[in-house]
């Protein structure tokens, strides 16, 4: 999401484009079962979005802001608090509203430029293996980007050199190029931009703008799968075996943190829209065989 996100669209755009045309090619979504195995569960940690009263901006507890200008091509810049002209504070970019949902929007401010939100779980809420899913309504506008992704725990916005070494794993992510069609990837050292990347499509008559679904991982130690709407609908499974020769797997050595964010990419074709977030959880697994 970081440095490389200028190459990553380039090959994202390619990928999703080609998998529209050529539906027998690539990597497909399947529906899967996890191993067989049922699971115990405990919830170990949510953020619902529920404001006490009014409107709120998210949780200091769980959240904190990325701020300044977006990576790149991007035309967004990206808004706190308390962030200058032109964002205001009067309309916030990330606020939770009597509607029990978390709103990240981006509003255009000038000619190919928009504000938005990128909030972050580091430093306050971090986490390795279990189940981690959010329910999200996203936008299916073309420029639009809405992501739900993690980082690890040693990824420092001002040492770039971190990334990609601290790995990445992308939840969801969807620039809608389709409004039926998101993507799940992992990238670390050795394997960045196109080289993981899986997407799913809805069933037929659903879409990511239309109603809510559900995001999420399991995540195990050298394992990691991707489903939408049900733990059970695996549609990409990834292992140290999935990674190119050389390359360095680093999902099992330290936590991860969550982030929530929607870049802006030229041509935007709207003034303004909104990724709406029901909630982002975490549950401890057990499996029993």
């Amino acid at each position: 999401m970081f440095c490389e996100r200028n190459v990553r669209i380039l090959f994202l755009c390619l990928f999703t484009c080609l998998s529209i045309v050529f539906a027998g090619c690539g990597t497909q979504s399947t529906i899967g079962s996890h191993g067989g195995s049922s699971f115990n569960e405990t919830l170990i940690w949510s953020d619902e979005f529920n404001p006490s009263e009014g409107v709120n901006q998210p949780s200091s507890t769980n959240w904190s802001y990325r701020t300044g200008i977006g990576n790149g091509s991007e035309l967004e810049i990206y808004c706190g608090k308390a962030s200058a002209s032109p964002c205001d504070s009067e309309q916030p970019n990330a606020f939770s509203d009597n509607d029990g949902f978390l709103h990240i929007a981006a509003r255009r401010v000038a000619s190919n430029s928009y504000t938005s939100a990128m909030i972050w779980t580091q430093g306050l809420q971090s986490f390795q293996y279990g189940r981690m899913e959010a329910r999200m309504k996203l936008p299916s506008v073309a420029g639009f980007w809405p992501a739900f992704w993690m980082l690890g725990n040693n990824f420092n916005q001002y040492d770039q050199s971190t990334w990609p070494e601290c790995g990445e794993i992308d939840v969801m992510e969807t620039h809608a190029l389709s409004p039926v069609t998101v993507l799940g990837s992992i990238h670390g050292l050795g394997f960045v931009g196109q080289q993981i990347v899986h997407k799913y499509s809805m069933l037929a008559n659903s879409t990511i703008s239309s109603e809510f679904h559900s995001y999420g991982i399991l995540w195990s130690p050298k394992k990691i799968e991707f489903y939408i709407d049900d733990p059970s609908n695996i549609y990409s499974s990834v292992t140290p075996e999935s990674l190119p020769q050389g390359a360095v797997w680093p999902f099992d050595g330290q936590k991860f943190f969550f982030v929530l964010n929607m870049s802006v990419w030229s041509p935007a074709s709207s003034s303004q829209e909104e990724m709406l977030v029901d909630y982002v959880r975490v549950w401890r697994e057990e499996t029993a065989d």
